[in-house]
Order: C-alpha cells, then structure tokens, then sequence
C-alpha cells in the first residue's frame, strides 16, 4: 500500500480490509474508518532473538500493528480505513521497494507494509570490529533492520532526504552522521579520514567517512542531527 505524502512531516496510507502494516508507537496522528491497533512484539525486530537483543543493547523501537478487519467500511461506507502518520516533527521520505532489500536502522522507521519481509543484521557481521564502530560512529548501534519484497516504508530524518545512486563505477561517500538508509545490492564500510593537520586541530575534514559501493541507492539527510 502506498504512502501518500500530505507534506513534509505527514504521510497518509489507505489500508483495505484484511491488509496491516507496522507503525512506531505514537506515530498516528489521526484515522478514518475501522482501524485497530495492537502492540506488536516482533514486528520489524527480526524475531524473538534479535528482539532480545536489540533490548539488551537498549535499541528496540516499540511498534504497532495497524490493521483493518475483513469486512469494515470508514465512515463514508467505503471499505477500509485511512491513517495519518508522523513524528517529533521530522520530515518525512516514503521509500516503494520492487523487490530490493532496504537497509534503515529501527528508530527511522515511521510505518511500513505488513507484507514486507523483515529480518535484522548484526552490524558484527559486515566488517567485523569496524562494523560495531561504524554502528557507534553513526548512533545506529550493534543492529540495522532490513526489509525486503514490494512495499512501501516510510522513514524519518531532518532536514528532508535526497537520494544518491551507487553504481559499481561511482561509489559513494557519506558523513556517517547524514546516513539515513540504503537499498540494493550496497556493500558498505567505514574509513577513517584524519590526517596529520585534523590531529593537531588545523583541519576541518571529517573525522570518518561511510563508503557505499554496489548498485543500489542510498538516502542522505540535509543534517548531521539524530533522531
């Protein structure tokens, strides 16, 4: 089900009876229709055991299950629902998969399709030691959420989002900070970018930088702000 934008900060999804999708918690701002919503305990988590994990790292993201029953009719007796999310006031940038798989870490995340598969990585296993820097280099943590299919997500950032193609000719560099989320077949890594003149404080580069190559797109916001 898509997402429609009503502006920057809000978006609108239109969900048919027997359709759910996945929202954080407090991110509804209003509906329309026999909608309900329920806790979900593993939605987006990747399962019970990376759930667990996420909480002893402190990154779970509490979600709900958003969802309309077989058989209701809103208001005006068309069948299904309509629900408008956001958050914080953060802009907001509505990602449609055909298929690929998309990288974003678990508190970017404002509501996405039911019929998405989700799994989570261990950030560990990309890069070893300098994946878990990365992680804490970023704010993004020991884990990253993946989903994957043909759907829609919509995801949060500051400033708005541009979009930058990766192509195995031109990859791409990002401040780490900046980093919103990725898809496609992207490799990443992080390099460190300091020189002499950044050690004894006469330079103004970046300390690292995150380095994506492959084919795929990555999503950069207008801000080095975190959520």
């Amino acid at each position: 089900m898509p997402f429609t934008a009503l502006n920057s900060r809000m978006v609108e999804a239109r969900i048919a009876p027997g359709q759910r999708l996945f929202s954080r918690r407090g991110a509804m701002l209003a509906y329309r229709g026999e909608v309900h919503f329920t806790p979900s305990v593993q939605g987006g988590q990747g399962g019970v055991g990376s759930m667990i994990g996420r909480r002893i790292a402190g990154e779970a993201t509490p979600l709900m299950t958003v969802e309309v029953p077989q058989g209701r009719e809103d208001q005006g007796g068309t069948p299904g629902g309509t629900v408008m999310f956001g958050h914080g006031g953060h802009h907001v940038h509505v990602v449609d998969l055909t298929g690929e798989t998309l990288s974003v870490e678990a508190d970017r995340l404002l509501a996405f399709d039911g019929s998405l598969s989700q799994g989570t990585l261990f950030l560990g296993s990309q890069g070893g030691v300098m994946g878990m820097v990365r992680g804490q280099v970023t704010g993004q943590g020991l884990f990253t959420t993946t989903l994957q299919s043909h759907g829609s997500v919509a995801v949060l950032a500051h400033g708005g989002v541009i979009e930058l193609p990766i192509t195995p000719q031109r990859p791409v560099h990002v401040d780490p900070q900046a980093y919103v989320a990725h898809r496609g077949e992207v490799r990443n890594r992080l390099s460190a970018a300091l020189g002499w003149r950044e050690m004894i404080g006469r330079g103004s580069g970046e300390a690292f930088q995150l380095e994506l190559s492959g084919q795929g797109t990555v999503y950069v916001q207008a801000s080095e702000e975190k959520l």
